[in-house]
């Protein structure tokens, strides 16, 4: 692969519990483990981040594949969920659940759309056959 761009983010502190930037200083987050874990909560986490980040890139994999059938995407939201469990295997894993609304066009539509992204999407990309991922249109 030709990189067309390289982020780069530093994590220091204690993991979940600690700090994390971007190269460029953009990105300075405290991370905390989740109430819902045991932690203190209070700041973000791996998991939300990657939600974001999903959502962001999700969005405009479905905006390109849209523009190309002229879909119109007006008003389009892409919500990312991102779960933490553990594998029956050992070890920890990721499932995630991508809704998209797009309020101008029909459910039918939206779902193909929806299916192209994720051919598209990096993230989908870099996770396809090692995350469990659902795609739904609302």
């Amino acid at each position: 692969m030709d990189a067309l761009y390289t982020a780069t983010a530093t994590a220091s502190g204690d993991g979940r519990n600690g700090h994390t930037e971007s190269d460029d200083g953009l990105l300075a987050l405290d991370v905390r483990i989740p109430k819902e874990m045991g932690g203190p909560g209070g700041a973000t986490n791996p998991e939300q981040l990657f939600a974001a980040g999903y959502a962001a890139c999700f969005h405009s994999a479905l905006k390109l594949v849209g523009t190309a059938e002229s879909a119109d995407l007006t008003g389009s939201e892409v919500s990312t969920s991102v779960s933490l469990g553990a594998l029956p295997q050992g070890g920890f894993g990721l499932a995630v659940a991508i809704v998209v609304h797009a309020p101008n066009l029909d459910l039918e539509t939206t779902a193909a759309l929806i299916r192209k992204a994720h051919d598209v999407c990096p993230y989908s990309n870099a996770i396809k056959g090692n995350v469990e991922v659902t795609l739904d249109a609302v």
